[in-house]
């Protein structure tokens, strides 16, 4: 028996763990430190090419990161409806 329980709390653990990785993947959080991350490395990408502007001019791929993190859950759940098959 003290097997059985043992299983059962390492799946229990398991399934916190996955939980939690799920509710960090959506999470704002996670959305904006991404955004910031890929401003930051693109401003300093641009400044090192000798960009004009290039804190200004990172902004638009930043954002386009940004809207397309918020888009794929919707084209995720038309994956799912249309596409997955068991």
């Amino acid at each position: 028996m003290n097997n059985l329980e043992e299983r059962v709390t390492k799946i229990e653990e398991r399934n916190y763990k996955v939980e939690i990785d799920k509710v960090w993947e959506t999470s704002w959080s996670r959305r904006i430190l991404l955004a910031a991350f890929t401003y930051l490395a693109i401003s300093f990408y641009l400044q090192a090419i000798e960009i004009q502007r290039p804190w200004l001019n990172a902004i638009v791929p930043s954002i386009g990161f940004l809207l397309s993190t918020l888009t794929l859950p919707f084209f995720k759940n038309l994956w799912i409806k249309y596409f997955y098959k068991k």
